[in-house]
Parts: C-alpha cells; sequence; structure tokens
C-alpha cells in the first residue's frame, strides 16, 4: 500500500477509520465536493465515477467495502460476554450447584466442596463458551436476515445486504422497500418516503430527482426532496438513486445514539383518569419490576416459548430439589451431622440436569446454522420450534411453486390475430426466438383443433419485424414497452442480454423488444420522442398499472400527443374499458364482447398461461400536478387493444415437495393474483389440485378452486360449513389471505403463510409462521417474517419444515435422557433412606461427587451429541406434533418416568445384590465420609451401583437416537440388518465418542488409588463386573422390550398421518369423495386431515 493504508476503513480488517470530526461530505474517502442535495445527477454521477444504467462492477464494489467499511451504525448488536457469563451463572440449575457447595464448604466437606466447586467452574466455563459459541452463531445468521438492498451492479439487478452497499452504489427501491443509506435520487416516480424516524414529520415526502438547492437557502434536512434518507421506508412509487453516505456518515448516523436508546427496565406507574398517581400504584409497579426482574433473572419470562418453559422446568425441579433434601433430613431425623446433610445435598443435585440449557441451546443454533446452507434464514427462534407443527402452507404460485422465468408464449391483438411464440433456451434474448400470426383468437383456435402441419402451413415461423409495419401491433407494443418498468438491455462488451425488473414485466419487453420496440428506443438519447409524465404502479388491490405518457410531435397542433396505457388482470381492466380496437374499426366494449374476450382469457388460460389484459386511450385533460391526481380519472374509458399470455413454468422440485408435504400430514394451498384457469392449470401440474375430479362430490369441486369474491363474499359460517377449504384461491388479494388464515385457524390447523409485498404483513403476522421472500419480497414483509427463503423456492419451505421437526425431534430424545437419568438418580437415593448403619444413619448407594459425575460427564456431553442427530427416514411421514403440548407429550412422559424407575430399580438392585445378597449386609459406620475396611462391602456396592448407572445412562443416549424404533433396527429395511446397529453407532461421531468416553473413564474412577477411596468414596471391583454385566443386558432388553410394546400400541391407537393423496382408482384425494352434504362438524373431520 502505497499510503500505508490510511486510506481503509478499521472494520474492512484493513486500516484506520476516517476522522469523524470531518463533515458530512468527508465522513468516507468518497468525498463530494458538496452536500449531495447541492449537486445535479450528473455531477454526483461524474464525482462518484459510476455509471447510472450497469452501476460499479463488483470488483469496484469490492474495493469500495474495504476503503469505506460496512454499511452500519457503529455500536449496534453484537454478542454481549459479559450477558452471556452472567447467564450462566445466574440460572435455576447452577444455583442449585452452587447451593450445594455453599453447604459442603459449610459443613467443612472438604472434597465434596472441592468437587462441587470444579463442577460449578467447569459448568460455568463449558457453558459460556458453547453459548458464546452459539450466540455468535446466530449473530452471523442474523446479519443474513438483515435489511437488503436491489442495486445495480455490471448492468445486473441483484440483491445484496444493506451492509454491503457502498459509495456509488446506484440503488432501486419501490414501495416496501427500506432505503439502505443516503443516497441522490436521480430517477423517481410518485415517490414518497416517511421520514419520520429522522424528521419526526408524520406524513411522506414527495421526492424529485430535478429538484435544485443552493448553499444560501441552507435548506434543512426535511425539505432536501432530492435525497432518499437511510432507513426511511417507501410508501409510494419506486425510485433510483447513487449512494453518497453510508453508516454512520448518513442523517440517521448523526443521530444514532438516540435511536440506540434502550428500554425502560423500571415498569410505568399507572394513573387515575384525572392523571394521578396513587402510593399503592407506585408499590404496584415496583412489585411488577421486581418480578420481571426476578423473571429474566430465572429466564422464565425471556427467550423462545420452549426456552422458558425450560426454565420453569429448572425453578420446578429445583423445588422438588429442596423437598427431597428435607425428605432426606426428615428420615435422619434433621440430625445436624456431615453426613446426613451430604446426603440431602447429594439427593438435591440429582434433580438437576445442569447441562440442559446449554445444550438446548447449542442444538437451536446448530438447527438455525444448517438451515442456511437449506436456504432458509430463521429470523425468530420461535419459529424453529413452530415449523414442526405446521399443518397447513398457504403459498403464492410466481416465483415460489414456479420458476419465476416467465416467457410471452401468446399475445392476442383483437385488430390482428394470436401471436405465437417459438421455442427458445434463453428467454431474455429478443433475438432468440421466431413469431407466427394465427389470424383466429384463441378461443376459436381452441374450437376449431389443427395438427402441427396445418398449424404451420396457415402461419409460418418468422421474424417478428416482418410484422411491424401493422400499425393495431405497434399500438399495442406501445402499451406493452411503456406500461412497463422493466429493463432489456444489450450486455456492454460482450453477447447477451442484461434484464431488471418484475419477471412478469421482464417477459413483455422482451416482447415488445423482438419488435425492435423496446422502450429505450424512444425514451433514451439525444432527442427522446416519448416522455413519461406519470405512473400509478401496479397494486395487488387494484390489480393493475398505468402510465401517462407524452409522445413529441404526435399532434402539430401542440407539437405532442399524450396517451394513457394501462395493464393489468383482465376483469380489472375490463371494468376500466369502454370499446374494443378491431380491424378498421373501435366497438363499444358491451357485454358479448366482455363475454368473448373472458373465452379467449380462458382459452390461454387453460394452457397454464397467465393472462394480462392491455389497454390503453389518448390523454386529453391537462394536468399540472399529477403527485395528487385521482387514480381512477385515468383508469377509466380505455379501448382494449388485446391480452397477452405469459408461461411461468413450475419449478422441477415442486411438484415432489408437494407430494413430500402430503406424505408428512402437510396441506398446500395455493393462494395467487392469477385467472383461476392458470392457477388451477399450474395447481393439477404439481399437485395441489387432483388431475380427476369425476370421483368427487360437485360441491368439493366448486371448493377446491375459488376466486377471492367467491371467497370474500362468505361468511364465516358459510366457510366453516364447507367441507374443505380451497385448495386454490385465484385473484387473491391481501384481505382474502388474511381470511384464509383465519378460516384454518377455525378448524384448529396451524398455518405457514409465505408473503412478498407490502400488503402480505397483515397475513404473514396473523400466520404461526410467517414466510419471506429473499429475493423478490420487500422490506416490510420480510420484517413481518419468522423465516426467510433466500432462493424464494416452494422446496425451501420443505426444507425448513424438515429441520424443524428435526430439532424438535432432538430436542426431545436430549431432554427425556437427561430427566430419565434424574429421575433414576434420585428414585436410587429416596429408596436408599432405607438402608442405616449401626449408627442409624441412611447410607447412600450413590455418593455426591458420582451423583455430579454423572450429571456433568455421563449426561451432558451424550445430551449434545443427541442435539446433533440427524433427522430419521420417518420424520416426514409422521403427523404434525401439537405445539401446545410441546416435547412433554404423553409418550415422553411415561418414557422417562419408566426408564428413570427401571434404571433406579436395576441400580438398587445391584447395590442390595453386592451388599446383602453376596455379602453379609454389614453397612459399617460412617460409610458416608471416610473409608475403613467395615465400609468395603458398601464402598464396593457403591461401585457397582455407579458403574450400572453410568452404563445405563450411555446405552441410554443410543437407544434414544429413535424413541420407537429398535437400537439394531434404526432402518424400516435395512440391506445388512446384522450390522446395521454399527453403521448407526458410528453415524454421529460427537455422541459415538461421548459414549466411547464415558465407558472408559469408568475405570479409572474405580482403580486409581485415592481418588477411589477418597473422592469418589468407593472401592474397585472384581467379581461384581459380572452383575454389571448381566444388568446392562438386562437394561437393553428392558428397553428394547418397551420400544416393541411402543411399536404395537401406536401402530394400533397412534396419531397416524392423514395424507391428502389417498389412492382411489389412480385418483387423488378420494377422501372428498365422501359426503357431499356433510354436516359442519363433519367438515372439520374431512379438513382436519388436509
Amino acid at each position: 500500500m502505497q499510503d500505508g493504508g490510511s486510506h481503509l476503513h478499521p472494520r474492512s480488517g484493513q486500516g484506520p477509520l476516517p476522522n469523524s470530526d470531518q463533515g458530512a461530505a468527508q465522513s468516507t474517502p468518497f468525498a463530494l465536493s458538496k452536500d449531495a442535495y447541492l449537486l445535479t445527477t450528473e455531477e454526483v454521477i461524474r464525482e462518484l465515477n459510476t455509471d447510472p444504467d450497469h452501476g460499479l462492477t463488483e470488483a469496484e464494489a469490492k474495493e469500495r467495502l474495504a476503503k469505506a467499511g460496512p454499511n452500519e451504525l457503529a455500536g449496534g448488536g453484537g454478542v454481549s460476554i459479559a450477558r452471556i457469563l452472567a447467564g450462566q451463572i445466574f440460572n435455576a440449575m447452577v444455583l442449585v450447584l452452587i447451593m450445594g457447595m455453599v453447604v459442603s464448604f459449610a459443613i467443612k466437606s472438604w472434597i465434596e466442596a472441592g468437587v462441587v466447586t470444579a463442577v460449578v467452574v467447569v459448568n460455568i466455563v463449558v457453558g459460556f463458551f458453547q453459548e458464546y459459541s452459539a450466540e455468535k452463531t446466530m449473530d452471523s445468521l442474523r446479519s443474513l436476515s438483515s435489511p437488503t438492498a436491489q442495486v445495480i451492479r455490471g448492468g445486473q439487478t441483484v440483491t445484496i445486504r444493506s451492509a454491503d452497499i457502498v459509495p456509488g452504489d446506484v440503488v432501486e427501491v419501490k414501495t416496501g422497500d427500506t432505503v439502505p443509506a443516503d443516497i441522490r435520487i436521480i430517477e423517481a416516480m410518485n415517490f414518497e418516503a416517511d421520514e419520520a424516524l429522522l424528521t419526526g414529520e408524520s406524513l411522506p415526502v414527495a421526492k424529485k430527482a430535478d429538484a435544485a438547492f443552493s448553499e444560501a437557502e441552507d435548506t434543512p434536512v426535511g425539505d432536501r426532496i432530492n435525497i432518499g434518507y437511510s432507513s426511511s421506508s417507501v410508501t409510494k412509487g419506486r425510485a433510483k438513486g447513487v449512494v453518497v453516505q453510508i453508516g454512520m456518515g448518513t442523517e440517521i448516523g448523526k443521530i444514532a445514539e438516540s435511536l440506540r436508546g434502550g428500554d425502560s427496565k423500571i415498569r410505568k406507574v399507572r394513573q387515575t383518569d384525572e392523571g394521578k398517581k396513587k402510593f399503592h400504584y407506585y408499590l404496584e409497579a415496583g412489585a411488577l419490576t421486581v418480578t420481571d426482574q426476578i423473571g429474566k433473572f430465572l429466564g422464565v419470562n425471556v427467550g423462545t416459548p420452549l426456552q422458558r418453559k425450560l426454565s420453569w422446568l429448572a425453578c420446578i425441579l429445583f423445588g422438588i430439589a429442596v423437598i427431597f433434601a428435607i425428605i432426606c433430613l426428615a428420615a435422619n431425623s434433621f440430625k445436624n451431622e456431615q453426613a446426613v446433610i451430604l446426603y440431602a445435598v447429594g439427593t438435591g443435585l440429582s434433580m438437576i440436569p445442569a447441562s440442559l440449557v446449554v445444550v438446548l441451546t447449542i442444538t437451536m443454533a446448530v438447527g438455525t446454522k444448517i438451515m442456511v446452507s437449506r436456504n432458509v434464514i430463521v429470523r425468530k427462534l420461535d419459529s424453529l420450534e413452530a415449523l414442526g407443527a405446521v399443518t397447513n402452507i398457504c403459498s403464492d404460485k410466481t416465483g415460489t411453486l414456479t420458476q419465476g422465468k416467465m416467457i410471452v408464449k401468446k399475445a392476442w391483438v383483437a385488430a390482428e390475430g394470436t401471436f405465437n411464440v417459438g421455442e427458445t433456451n434463453t428467454p431474455i434474448d429478443p433475438t432468440s426466438a421466431q413469431i407466427a400470426l394465427d389470424r383466429s383468437s384463441p378461443a376459436e383456435a381452441a374450437r376449431i383443433p389443427k395438427t402441427q402441419a396445418q398449424r404451420e402451413a396457415e402461419s409460418p415461423w418468422t421474424h417478428a419485424m416482418d410484422f411491424i409495419e401493422s400499425g393495431y401491433l405497434q399500438h399495442y407494443l406501445n402499451i406493452a414497452t411503456f406500461c412497463n418498468i422493466a429493463t432489456v438491455t444489450p450486455k456492454v462488451g460482450e453477447e447477451g442480454w442484461d434484464a431488471r425488473g418484475d419477471p412478469t414485466e421482464i417477459a413483455i419487453q422482451v416482447f415488445a423488444s423482438r419488435f425492435d420496440w423496446n422502450r429505450r428506443k424512444f425514451t433514451h438519447g439525444d432527442q427522446p420522442s416519448w416522455h413519461q409524465i406519470a405512473e400509478y404502479p401496479f397494486d395487488s388491490d387494484v390489480k393493475r398499472m398505468a402510465v401517462v405518457y407524452r409522445e413529441t410531435g404526435g399532434c402539430p397542433e401542440k407539437g405532442y400527443k399524450e396517451w394513457a396505457f394501462m395493464k393489468g388482470a383482465v376483469e380489472r381492466v375490463l371494468d376500466a374499458c369502454v370499446t374494443i380496437q378491431l380491424k378498421d374499426e373501435k366497438v363499444p366494449l358491451d357485454d358479448t364482447w366482455k363475454e368473448k374476450v373472458l373465452h379467449n382469457m380462458e382459452a390461454l388460460a387453460s394452457q397454464g398461461l397467465r393472462v394480462l389484459a392491455l389497454a390503453s386511450k389518448e390523454w386529453t385533460d391537462g394536468v399540472e400536478e399529477w403527485e395528487n391526481h385521482p387514480r381512477d380519472e385515468v383508469e377509466r374509458d380505455m379501448t382494449l387493444y388485446g391480452l397477452v399470455g405469459l408461461y411461468d413454468p413450475p419449478r422441477p422440485e415442486t411438484a415432489g415437495a408437494v407430494k413430500e408435504c402430503h406424505r408428512a400430514g402437510i396441506n398446500v394451498h395455493m393462494l395467487t393474483g392469477d385467472h383461476p384457469q392458470t392457477a388451477k392449470s399450474i395447481a393439477i401440474e404439481v399437485g395441489i389440485v387432483p388431475k380427476n375430479t369425476s370421483a368427487l362430490s360437485p360441491d368439493v369441486i366448486s371448493s377446491m378452486v375459488m376466486t377471492a369474491s367467491q371467497f370474500d363474499r362468505m361468511s364465516d359460517a358459510e366457510i366453516d360449513s364447507l367441507p374443505v377449504l380451497p385448495l386454490v384461491i385465484a385473484r387473491c388479494a391481501p384481505s382474502s389471505k388474511v381470511r384464509m388464515v383465519d378460516a384454518l385457524h377455525r378448524r384448529g390447523k396451524f398455518v405457514a403463510m409465505t408473503g412478498d409485498g407490502v400488503n402480505d404483513s397483515p397475513a404473514l403476522k396473523r400466520a404461526d409462521v410467517g414466510i419471506g421472500m429473499g429475493m423478490a419480497g420487500s422490506d416490510v414483509a420480510k420484517d413481518a417474517s419468522d423465516i426467510v427463503l433466500t432462493d424464494d423456492n416452494f422446496a425451501s419451505i420443505l426444507n425448513a419444515i424438515e429441520e424443524g421437526r428435526r430439532t424438535f425431534d432432538n430436542i426431545k430424545k436430549f431432554v427425556l435422557h437427561l430427566l430419565a437419568e434424574n429421575i433414576a438418580q434420585a428414585f436410587t437415593l429416596l429408596v436408599g433412606l432405607a438402608f442405616k448403619d449401626s449408627s442409624g444413619l441412611s447410607v447412600f448407594p450413590l455418593a455426591p461427587v458420582e451423583i455430579l459425575w454423572i450429571i456433568m460427564i455421563t449426561s451432558g456431553f451424550p445430551a449434545m451429541g443427541l442435539g446433533m442427530e440427524v433427522a430419521s427416514d420417518d420424520i416426514m411421514v409422521r403427523p404434525p406434533h401439537n405445539v401446545k403440548t410441546g416435547i412433554f407429550t404423553m409418550e415422553v412422559m411415561v418414557d422417562l418416568t419408566v426408564y428413570g424407575i427401571y434404571m433406579a430399580a436395576l441400580c438398587l438392585a445391584s447395590f442390595t445384590l453386592v451388599v446383602f445378597g453376596f455379602g453379609d449386609g454389614n453397612l459399617g459406620y460412617e460409610c458416608n465420609d471416610k473409608y475403613s475396611e467395615a465400609c468395603e462391602l458398601v464402598f464396593r456396592g457403591r461401585s457397582t451401583t455407579f458403574t450400572c448407572l453410568t452404563w445405563f445412562a450411555l446405552v441410554l443416549a443410543w437407544e434414544m437416537v429413535h424413541l420407537r424404533r429398535s437400537f439394531f433396527r434404526m432402518e424400516p429395511k435395512p440391506e445388512n440388518p446384522l450390522t446395521l446397529w454399527m453403521h448407526n453407532v458410528w453415524r454421529n461421531k460427537f455422541l459415538f465418542w461421548s459414549v466411547f468416553a464415558g465407558f472408559v473413564t469408568v475405570f479409572p474412577i474405580i482403580y486409581i488409588p485415592g481418588l477411589n477411596h477418597v473422592v469418589f468414596k468407593h472401592s474397585p471391583i472384581s467379581w461384581e463386573w459380572g452383575i454389571v454385566f448381566v444388568e446392562t443386558i438386562l437394561f437393553v432388553a428392558g428397553i428394547e422390550l418397551w420400544k416393541f410394546g411402543k411399536r404395537v400400541y401406536f401402530r394400533r391407537y397412534g396419531d397416524k398421518v392423514k395424507n391428502p393423496e389417498l389412492e382411489l382408482s389412480g385418483s387423488t384425494f378420494s377422501r372428498y369423495a365422501s359426503l357431499a352434504n356433510s354436516a359442519k362438524d363433519d367438515g372439520k373431520d374431512i379438513e382436519k386431515g388436509v
């Protein structure tokens, strides 16, 4: 570096931060000669050395990012070391250990006190580093879900993180987006932004690219209407701008400290209607504040629902531990002796799964990280738990179920006929396909089928330019190219084409460009012949778009002519039309002609084409201020010119993903803005709607595919009485999505909803899992969502559900594993109260240090291994879990009780066999405190019990890999049944080595002198290994027998997956054939399997 790196930004890792005392124009290495609002667009572009059409190259952007640093506000977010450390120390699990440590020191039981202290320190240190690693992972994932921006890089529109914006980037924003940085607007169309966060102004501010200011005016921030400010939200229109300031150099960066002010931790004091604050209101606020802090301290009011539930479990176990300790003291007449108190401490510690919270944190962090690799970003951890409970998915069609790569296949020009577009492998290349003109309309062509040879003879394929002489076609192309904001341009310096914009508009612009009718041909250059003067963007409620253009020289008297062009959903465009342009004449668009147009639309839609209508009129009204001119004034009295049919093929993986959803008991609904015929055609193709509906009852068929108007006209009671909720809602409006979610909720469903637009936010929030689109979605929709798909692919939703089920399954496994061990220890010690020595004091069959070893080492690491277990092959053929029940299902509760008591019974049996069966039953004297010859039998009994419980816990970890299948047959149809268990054992290497280490470490603990007698208070064993091996075999046999009984039970009485694709005579969805006019309750039962 020639300048020693002084020009680089420190957070790029390569150099120092520019002097923050410099002015706004000097806060980045890319300083402008003046504040950006004082410069013209040409001056800003020139000074920042950028290109308004092609933007920066990736190499330039990377270089500028190194110099300017990330587009972030300083000091925000990050991982708090102090908070993590405090969380490890101050939680119910560790507090019990700390209390045990304090008591051990108080009674001067130095060895136990030292071991407990070591366990506390190890638990805190290991927990801290594990949670710190998990939090760093989550922090990096949160950065992936941070706001994104649409920028032009190398002529292509790409979506990048807002943090990667650099000065000179050309940014495109539209309604619903958040402005990612301070930008100098260079193009604006009806553009308004909400700047309340910056200026406090409640009304949106209209922006203009050509606004000019001088330094003498000293224009305040709120009046600089040629600047778009970082963090402001776009409420209307669209704009393109050049980034002039990023991060702390932006206007919002200057007030970042005030924006980062945290929420008050003190509850506000209530007031009476007269505004008075009574004394008991202060007491109430104080009590609630203390309660909040205690809840936060214990973790019962922070985190995800599952984390809160497990925190409550920790508190309950804390209470149980205290009760058990009291029972131990009571059983020994509350004698104030060290042995009694140690027994009480050991029994209390036996109920604490100290590693539970750490394992949960790690498991969820691993789950979210895996999801990123499967194109899913988790924005809210709650959704990770909720995904496995999803019963219904409501999905958009375009770009989610389909590829989003549209191409115009047919264009019906009413005055000419139907233009057909030939096959092409490059949909955005206007030169890549030939055109054929069929003089008949789509409806006529559908009525009179022709062979391929007949069609080619009557309508030969030829170059598009051969048809351009037609004035009707030219006007049709005017609508197509001007009522369109997509850009299609040749690549600079290489072959090929670049396309930016919405896939639908790109396809229409490409179609116009086939006839050399690209919009830029008429609107750019030294003397453009067309100028845009107004725009009314597409809206999901009105479902159409309109623009007003001025044609230079179109009228000799005025020197120009103005036109209003419109495109949109056929029904909505027809509502605005009064005439239709035919050959040589315009005729009134009466009911007969509307019916003909709709027949043509249905003919195109039945081929799976998305159909739009194109219309126009000459604009003769003089309007001085277009900003507030009513939309209705423009969108009326139009002339219809024709239809355009676009094909968007389904994604290759969609049909398989839909089938997998059905196998998992999840029903899929398509909610789309397309025509019913188009939507139904695609729905049939991907398997959402059955191909053969002849076996279904008429009312079910009519319920399967509806339009939004039909659905919205129905009352809630009428919707609830439907035999099945619609599988397809066409012409869907945002309000229809909300009603669909509510209708599913009334049927007890757990709903996932996709959305990409601003108006989808209510439905995303209302759904149990809101799914935002990472590529096509607005920032508003992403902010309202729980997860974001980075590839906008329906198959990724299935990935998310599978990963959610895997994570939920693994949490059940390790919680069951840990709590079963706690129950085993607690029961062993409580029953062991009956073993009393010659002094009348209870002799514990497990020493306190042995208990701590099992809690921390034997349990903790295998539990982490269970949290990393891969998904079992049957995870997507089970019914969704009940989110209200959570992990503590009846199966889990019964299992942990059975396994815990069974382990305790075998442990007590081992102790009894050694001491009373093969020994003389002498329990010695003071065997809880120290070793003596008289205690040899008790110490050998403890070793046997400790070894048995350790091995049981380790074997149980492997058995918990699947809650029902045999450990020796984890797959239903293995190729090598005899060696399958070996493969399964080695598959999860972390679990394997955790269990292996647990088996091996038993030997030094038992046989190392001093460590055995003094610390663990047990003795080496010899013949007792026979008891250990026999009981381990009995334990495995008992677990396998219990699982066998479970399999038999659940095959007969368990919840079955209700697959919507039950086969009947080759048709799907056969269950809808039953009970055509069923009662409302029956209708609900039918829907329950959907």
